[in-house]
C-alpha cells in the first residue's frame, strides 16, 4: 500500500514513514456501536448475533484493508478505579441488555480464532489501556492508530498517534482534532471537565455547555489558567459557576 497522509477519511490508512503500525481497538465501543446499528439479527436458534456480526464485519475490513503489522481489543469488566472516587459515576447507565451480554463470549472466541489479543486489567477502564499502550508504543517506535467513535481518545492524539473515527469514518490527527473539536489534543481534557459528560454522570461546571466551554479554553489556554482568572470572566453565569464550582 502507498503511504498515504493520517487524514484519510475513508479507512485508516498509513501514515506517513516506515514505522511498524499498531492498531488498538476500543472494544466496547464498537461493539455497542454494532449492536444498536444492526437490529433483528439471529441465528437458526433465535440466539442474537447482530452484535458479533457487525464487531466481525469491522474487525475483517480493517484486517483486508490495513493488514497492521500488530493489533489488539481492548476491553473491560467490573468496577474501576474511577467508581471509588466518584461513587456516581456511570450509576445513570442502564445494565447492560441480556441480548448484547450473551453475545460477549462469542466475540471473546473470534478474537481467539484470529489469535488477536484482548487487553485489559482489573480495576481500569478499555480507555486507560489504551491510551498506556498507545503513549508507550509512540515512544517506541510504532505508528498507533486507535479505532473508536469515542470522542474522549482525542486527547490522546498525537503525530504518532492517530484516532479512526468509527462513528464518523474519519481519521484524525491533531489538525482534525483541532479543526473539529475547537481545541488541541491536549486541551481536549480541559473542555470536558468544564462541560461534564452526562453519559458518564460526571458534573460540569453547571450552565457551560460544549460551547462555552470550548470558548472559554481557546481564550484563557487551559483548565488551571481559567480557574486561576476566573473573577476575570464578563460572563455572570460562567463567572459565578467557576467560583462555586471550581473544585
Amino acid at each position: 500500500m502507498p503511504a498515504t497522509t493520517a487524514t484519510t477519511e475513508t479507512s485508516p490508512t498509513r501514515p506517513t514513514g516506515s514505522r511498524p503500525r499498531l492498531f488498538l481497538i476500543d472494544g466496547y465501543s464498537n461493539i455497542f456501536r454494532a449492536f444498536y446499528a444492526i437490529r433483528n439479527l439471529s441465528n437458526s436458534r433465535g440466539e442474537p448475533t447482530n452484535a458479533v456480526y457487525g464487531f466481525v464485519t469491522m474487525l475483517r475490513k480493517l484486517l483486508r484493508e490495513e493488514s497492521p503489522e500488530l493489533i489488539g481489543v481492548a476491553l473491560e469488566g467490573g468496577r474501576t478505579f474511577r467508581s471509588e472516587k466518584f461513587e456516581d459515576y456511570k450509576a445513570n447507565r442502564a445494565p447492560m441488555p441480556e441480548d448484547l451480554q450473551s453475545q460477549l463470549p462469542w466475540i471473546r472466541k473470534v478474537l481467539e480464532a484470529y489469535h488477536i489479543p484482548t487487553l485489559e486489567l482489573a480495576g481500569y477502564e478499555a480507555d486507560d489501556v489504551l491510551g498506556t499502550l498507545s503513549c508507550r508504543a509512540a515512544e517506541a517506535g510504532y505508528d498507533v492508530v486507535l479505532v473508536s467513535a469515542d470522542k474522549d481518545l482525542m486527547q490522546l492524539v498525537e503525530p504518532r498517534v492517530a484516532l479512526y473515527h468509527t462513528g464518523r469514518n474519519k481519521m484524525y490527527g491533531p489538525q482534525e482534532v483541532t479543526e473539529d473539536f475547537g481545541v488541541p489534543p491536549g486541551k481536549v481534557a480541559d473542555v470536558l471537565a468544564l462541560m461534564g459528560d452526562s453519559i458518564d454522570n460526571i458534573p460540569g461546571v453547571p450552565g457551560i455547555g460544549e460551547k462555552g466551554a470550548k470558548s472559554l479554553i481557546q481564550e484563557y489556554g487551559s483548565l488551571e489558567d481559567l480557574l486561576a482568572r476566573a473573577g476575570e470572566v464578563s460572563r455572570k453565569a460562567y463567572r459565578e459557576g467557576l467560583t462555586q464550582h471550581a473544585e
